[in-house]
Formats: C-alpha cells, structure tokens, sequence
C-alpha cells in the first residue's frame, strides 16, 4: 500500500470486494486523519479512529451536518437543501426541535410492544419459503419485514409498500448501476429521492382530510417541530429520510448477520442452541459488518484534531467501518465474537445523531434470527454472495443460500 491509488478510500470500486479493512488498520496506524482526494471537487479528511469518530460526532459546533450534507459529494443547491430537511442533515438546535416530538414513539418500551407484530410479519415471510430450496435470501427474504414494518408505522397503504421500498433502495445504492438505475431510466442522481418525496407529499395532503389514526404520520402531522407544524412539502423531505433509513439499513443488516453466521459456524452453532446468544450476536454484526461506511461533516471553523489543522469548510467523513475495528478500543477487533462485552460499536451513530429507530432496529434484528433458526434449522451457502458498488452502503446485493425446515 505504497502509492496514492492503493490508498483511494473514495472509490466505489474498492468496496465491491468488501470493505478495505487492511488498508484501514494500515491508516489508523500511520494516517488516523487521513487526506484524501477526490475527482472533480475538493477531498475529505478520514476520520478513522473510534475516539475521534465520537468527538467530530459530538461537536456540532465545529462540525456540521447541515453546512455540506452528509454524503462526501457536493450536492447541488436544490437537493443540498431538500436534504436538510431530514434528521440527518439538521444542526442544533433544529434537530433537537425536530426530534423530541418523535422519541416517545421509539423508545424502548414503546417499540417492545411492537414484539409481537414483529414477530408475525417475521412468520409470515418465512410461510412462503419453499420447505427445501435455494433462495436469494437479500431480496427475497431479508426486505419483506423493515418494508412491512415501516409501512405498518406510517400507515403507509398496502399495495404502495413495493413501490415505496423500491425508491427507498434506489435512494441509497445510486453508485451502483446494477441496483441504483441510472440516467437512462429516469433514475439519476436525486431522482429516487425527489419521486418519494412527491409520493409523500401527496400522501400528507390526504391524511390531512382524513380521521386521525394512531400512527407515526399522524403523529407527524399534528406535532410542533420547533414551534410550528410541517408543511406537506417538510413531511416529504422528512418522510424519505425516515422511510430510506427504516428500510435500507435493516435489509442489510439481516444480510450480512447471516453471513458472518454462515461463514463462523460454531458461532452459528451456539446462537441456535442458545437463543439467549442472539441479541449479543446482533451487536457483533453491526459491529464488524456496519450497514453504513461513514456520514460527513464539513468543518465550522480552523479546527486542530490529532495534530492535523482542519480547515473551515473541510469535508470530514466519519469512517464507522474503521472504527468499530480500532485495536485500541476492541480486543482481536478483526473478528467475529459474539459474545463481545462490552461492545462500543459507533454503526448507530453517536451523540446528537445517535440513530433515532435503534430500538426497532435490535428488535427486528433479534426477533428475525430467533424465528429464522427455529423455522429453518439447515442453512448453506448455495453460491457466492455480491456486494453493492457503493463507498456509502456496506451491503450485499445478492445472498443465495439453500434452506432446510427439517435437519
């Protein structure tokens, strides 16, 4: 790893082998703030030990969500500015205004309630699978249940979860022509985003006429968020965030879980012997297989971080890929432990941005393998997996895998 290309973090390329975690633990030892350039715009500062990931995450002050966006690419003003309009990319003290009215619908004891329809929806997907067969388990499987519940959450009608959890993927694997589409089908860059937020925006117009239902949009509709209700136009911006987060990131964990399972089998072993393992499993997955690779910031002012001088109006991306891997804070962190303790992963996020649906995400998570392991007790690799061309989205585009009911 001597000359500049060998070193290009930024190329989607080099993530369609999985994520470049030699060249990370090289970085974190000899460049933890790590230049790099990209083509046609200004580069980035890597952030890729765990301490620093948390102290960018926690100054707000010095480092803004809102300035640049979260992607590492400069964003054309009109859809820079639809993208504030989500959690993500909001500041204090706007984020704050925005997310208190919404915390009491995830907190932990709110979402356990959701158990037992969870579980049903889990159930029911596995019903349809053969009793022997290979199937393709990223699509085929593992996007059926955040799409159901999401779609259950927001009242979001029936016959529209498909079409919604197609934008929703579009939305995030745009570098990736195979998944993302691309100009010559109408799916350029912003297109998935811009369609869902129409959708949206139509959809508050008519809730607004209808009775109030007890669900997340009602919630949405009838809240103050930093004094005054949104717009349908702001419940548009807002819906894609919360609606591409709920589907996107879950599909993927559920993925890469059963890899990392498949592929250490005594660790699958144990986790179905005993399913008290599962939750702890849950948590190593996101650790060493975190759906997302990094999020930006863009520096406020000259700032000073590990003896490198930021400059204000610097891109800085937090890489989570490298560190929820960093030596300094997880022992052996290049393998896969389930039973980690303690296990300080930053794949939720950290402080202020800390992932508002982590509730539901462990649930789904916890729940899913728990039913997966009691309907199906043989798994197999049935091929080799793919992976999405993204520097953004650390996820498997194609899992096939052979599944039995009886062992």
């Amino acid at each position: 790893m001597t000359t500049a290309a060998a070193r290009d973090i930024y190329s989607p390329d080099l993530y369609v082998a999985g994520a470049p975690h030699e060249l990370f633990t090289e970085l974190r030892r000899t460049s933890p703030l790590y230049w790099q350039d990209m083509p046609g715009e200004p580069g980035y500062w890597a952030v890729l030990k765990h301490a620093d990931v948390e102290f960018v995450s926690q100054r707000s002050d010095l480092f803004s969500a809102a300035s640049g966006g979260i992607v590492l690419e400069n964003l054309e003003e009109d859809r820079l500015e639809a993208l504030r309009g989500s959690l993500l990319a909001m500041d204090p003290p706007q984020h704050r205004a925005y997310r208190k009215p919404l915390v009491k619908s995830f907190t932990a004891k709110v979402v356990g309630g959701m158990e037992a329809r969870i579980r049903e929806i889990t159930q029911e997907i596995f019903a349809t699978l053969p009793a022997e067969g290979v199937v393709e388990f990223v699509h085929d499987v593992t996007s059926s249940l955040p799409t159901q519940v999401i779609g259950e959450l927001m009242g979001l009608p029936r016959e529209d979860w498909d079409y919604i959890h197609r934008l929703a993927e579009r939305n995030t694997t745009s570098q990736d022509p195979n998944v993302g589409g691309g100009e010559e089908d109408g799916y350029g860059p912003g297109a998935a985003s811009i369609e869902m937020a129409k959708y949206a925006i139509g959809f508050a117009m008519k809730r607004r006429v209808e009775e109030p239902r007890e669900d997340l949009t009602t919630l949405i509709l009838e809240s103050e968020f930093g004094g005054k209700r949104m717009s349908d136009v702001e419940f548009g911006m807002f819906f894609v965030q919360l609606v591409t987060a709920g589907n996107d990131t879950t599909k993927t964990m559920l993925a890469a879980g059963l890899h990392a399972l498949l592929t250490h089998p005594e660790q699958l072993a144990a986790v179905r012997q005993d399913p008290a393992l599962v939750p702890g499993a849950v948590e190593e997955i996101l650790r060493w297989a975190n759906p997302l690779h990094y999020f930006r910031r863009t520096a406020t002012q000259d700032v000073e971080l590990r003896g490198v001088q930021i400059k204000a109006g610097d891109k800085v991306a937090m890489y989570y890929t490298s560190a929820n891997r960093d030596e300094e804070v997880f022992e052996d962190a290049q393998s896969f432990d389930i039973s980690r303790r303690p296990n300080p992963h930053l794949s939720f996020g950290f402080a202020e941005h800390f992932c508002l649906g982590v509730h539901i995400a462990r649930l789904e998570g916890r729940v899913f393998f728990e039913e997966l392991f009691a309907s199906f007790p043989r798994i197999e690799l049935a091929g080799e997996p793919t992976r999405v061309r993204s520097n953004l989205n650390n996820a498997l585009k194609t899992l096939p895998v052979r599944m039995y009911r009886t062992a």
